[in-house]
């Protein structure tokens, strides 16, 4: 099986960063958009980073202007709002697209891992979520309208197994 800990990504700044830099942390990777109804996720993402990042937990934005051209922004501007509006520490990627022929390869391998409903790989929307262990195998896609908050105990599961 593939692991994420394949890819690599270019974050809000520019830098290429393997996945390989996040080995043995569970991961919560994200679409996001600066200008979507989900946008206040970003809130109890950044919570659930505070809460479970020392124990070896780290969520992975990665913004997305696929669905109603919900994040315009440039990488600056993402990242200034993110910052401002909801103190956003977590890691942010640049742009990227999920699907389509442009798909970023990680976004690939996670559709293909963790199909969404009926078994389709398409993202249908921002704030889709993907649980990946601390071995980098994807364990679990979540829908854009479930709340971060709402993944504290799947996160507890898979801390206390890495």
């Amino acid at each position: 099986m593939t692991s994420v800990y394949e890819f690599s990504a270019k974050t809000i700044d520019g830098r290429e960063v393997s996945m390989k830099d996040f080995e043995g942390k569970v991961l919560l990777i994200v679409n996001t958009a600066s200008k979507c109804g989900f946008t206040p996720q970003y809130e109890g993402l950044e919570a659930l980073h505070k809460k479970y990042g020392p124990k070896g937990f780290a969520v992975l934005g990665f913004p997305c202007n696929q669905f109603g051209a919900q994040e315009p922004g440039n990488a600056e501007e993402i990242a200034n709002f993110c910052k401002l509006t909801y103190d956003v520490d977590f890691p942010l990627f640049a742009k990227v697209d999920v699907n389509g022929d442009k798909a970023h390869p990680l976004f690939q391998m996670l559709k293909k891992a963790a199909p969404g409903l009926l078994g389709s790989e398409a993202i249908k929307w921002n704030f889709t979520k993907f649980l990946v262990d601390a071995h980098g195998q994807v364990q679990e896609r979540f829908a854009p309208a479930t709340k971060p908050e709402a993944l504290g105990n799947q996160i507890e599961k898979l801390l206390a197994k890495a």
